[in-house]
């Protein structure tokens, strides 16, 4: 069970440092446009508001990472980046798009889950 909770927190963490590299780096080009249904007008005038967005989820996916990297002693770690990842997720999903409750926050709950059986 140990294995599979660490699966998936590293696949949460991977999810983050994609989503970073979408809104840091991919935002006003076509595949960042698209993912986000944007017109190019819309992407250059809140493109360093995703970029901020982009860094916060660089900090979950380093946080999932970090708490991977200390075994055991990383329940609590993976606990809160996991918890983190919830929130942002039906904060994201009550203000911005119910995609995300299914593409940040589903993922962060099955993690957490795992995490809790795997302990």
């Amino acid at each position: 069970m140990n294995l599979l909770a660490n699966v998936l927190v590293g696949w949460v963490a991977v999810l983050h440092g994609f989503f970073l590299v979408l809104e840091m780096f991919l935002w006003r080009r076509p595949f960042g446009r698209k993912v986000f249904r944007l017109t190019q007008e819309m992407a250059d005038q809140t493109a360093s508001l995703a970029a901020n967005q982009g860094l916060y989820n660089g900090f979950l996916a380093a946080g999932l990472v970090w708490g991977l990297t200390l075994g055991s002693a990383g329940f609590g770690v993976k606990v809160f980046f996991l918890a983190c990842v919830m929130v942002a997720g039906v904060f994201g999903a009550a203000t911005a798009n119910a995609r995300i409750l299914v593409i940040q926050a589903l993922p962060g709950a099955l993690a957490l889950a795992a995490v809790y059986a795997a302990r």
